[in-house]
């Protein structure tokens, strides 16, 4: 074979492209290659490619898209668990799920370093629990991040449905919401998705700010201004256990960015920087999230509305609404992005095409995010209530994703002698906590979800499936 180099960086290469419109025979005598031998060169070219291109993530770059990734949904749910837990309690929680989240986190991150084969969860439960722990993990990977886009799907409904003071059907509105989804969503590199990042954080920070303006202004000008809101320290009487567990699981959501670290750190060129990462997204968080809640509770009182916008009165949460749309388009499609790539790393793990760098493997590609998208619009019409998909999607999976199966990893796969000793003893404890709290959400959490999703479709509250509903 011809020690042929091919030289991206130099004149050559047009050179070279030329010669392969040449038959196989003139390229024989002007080169002394085969076609074969050709072939090979420029299948090397593109998967030299495709390695450069999935391997540029840093940890600030990583950082944007986590925060991309995490910093939505979650914090326009909060003031409304607030309500429910009143101020004492909404706080606790708020606070010491974020650090927990940090702490597995940080086991997944430590996952990914001893064993840098993993470029998603499912590998990870592969080595716990084989291929069945792959094939169950890696359904409800592919499931929760469907579901996750259906969230954002059903958010941009209500957001342009209010908007536009319900111009048309709403179930249009979540077409046109998973239109935006899917374009956003193509681009295959979680380097080229951070660029977003600066412009969906913006967004978020700003549509909160309008809120948080708009309810203070409200309850400074109400009748007996901000001391006459009955907000309260302590959880709404008569509280059931029902709306306690819907409450929770809406912050145990505000808290998946575990999910997709795996994936993230796969493109990574420095996966020990991981830790610089979680920290700063994870503090960022806690203080966006508790503050939220808090704060809007405390303007608007127990009748503060899920997702939050709605309470900032017709007209700013309009504007509220439009600027949030970044971060709701934003945040979604990257969910999409993670698990098309999920798919498409096992369905094409031998071939070129996985590169997503050549006409056939964007074609497949395009094809699969449009199919993708298509389900998470059926879920989110026929789940078409915030509060309790975000319930759905915490019990059943983010309740593992986040707290139980990073203490699996540990106990298993990161653990150094006796989980007894000394220097495992902080571990043992906190990864006990996370083991528990994520078992009280699975269990608890899907139960509340479907005794209130059974309830609210009994007493009417709620649109059917695939109906027109006002957001105003």
């Amino acid at each position: 074979m011809s020690n042929t180099t091919l030289n991206f960086n130099s004149d050559s290469e047009k050179s070279r492209n030329d010669l392969k419109e040449v038959p196989n025979r003139d390229f024989n005598v002007l080169t002394g290659e085969t076609g074969a031998e050709f072939r090979e060169d420029a299948e090397r070219a593109i998967i030299e490619q495709g390695e450069h291109k999935f391997n540029r993530l840093g940890w600030k770059r990583l950082t944007i898209v986590l925060i991309v990734e995490a910093i939505a949904l979650g914090s326009l749910s909060l003031p409304s668990a607030f309500a429910t837990l009143g101020m004492v309690a909404g706080t606790i929680c708020s606070v010491g799920l974020g650090l927990l989240a940090i702490y597995t986190s940080d086991l997944v991150g430590m996952v990914k370093l001893k064993f840098p084969e993993v470029a998603h969860y499912a590998d990870a439960a592969r080595l716990v629990a084989g291929k069945f722990g792959y094939e169950l993990v890696g359904f409800m990977f592919a499931f929760q991040l469907v579901l996750l886009i259906g969230s954002h799907c059903l958010t941009g409904a209500i957001a342009l449905g209010r908007i536009s003071e319900d111009a048309i059907c709403s179930v249009a509105w979540a077409a046109i919401s998973a239109v935006v989804l899917f374009l956003l969503a193509l681009p295959p590199s979680f380097t080229e998705l951070a660029i977003f990042g600066y412009i969906d954080f913006a967004s978020i920070i700003i549509a909160i700010g309008i809120t948080m303006i708009a309810t203070g202004i409200q309850a400074h000008n109400a009748e007996g201004g901000l001391s006459a809101v009955p907000w309260s320290a302590w959880p709404k009487e008569n509280l059931g256990f029902t709306e306690a567990f819907i409450a929770i699981t809406n912050i145990v959501f505000a808290y998946s960015f575990s999910i997709c670290q795996f994936s993230f750190m796969d493109e990574m060129h420095t996966p020990k920087d991981y830790k610089k990462s979680i920290w700063a997204l994870g503090l960022i968080e806690i203080a966006i999230y508790t503050l939220t809640g808090a704060i809007i509770y405390a303007f608007v009182g127990p009748d503060v509305e899920s997702p939050a916008l709605l309470s900032a009165g017709h007209l700013i949460s309009k504007v509220a609404f439009g600027v949030g749309l970044p971060v709701i388009f934003i945040s979604g499609s990257i969910n999409g992005t993670v698990v098309g790539r999920f798919i498409f790393s096992r369905v094409f793990k031998d071939s070129i095409i996985r590169y997503i760098n050549t006409p056939k493997a964007w074609a497949i590609w395009t094809a699969m995010i449009a199919g993708l998208t298509v389900i998470a619009w059926v879920i989110a019409e026929a789940i078409p209530f915030f509060s309790d998909l975000l319930a759905i999607s915490s019990s059943l999976f983010i309740s593992g994703f986040t707290y139980y199966f990073p203490a699996i990893f540990w106990f298993v796969l990161l653990r150094e002698g006796s989980m007894f000793d000394r220097k495992n003893l902080v571990h043992l404890i906190l990864s006990s906590i996370s083991m528990i709290v994520g078992l009280i959400v699975l269990v608890g959490g899907t139960y509340a979800s479907i005794v209130d999703i059974k309830n609210q479709y009994e007493n009417g509250s709620v649109r059917g499936p695939f109906s027109c509903a006002s957001s105003s």
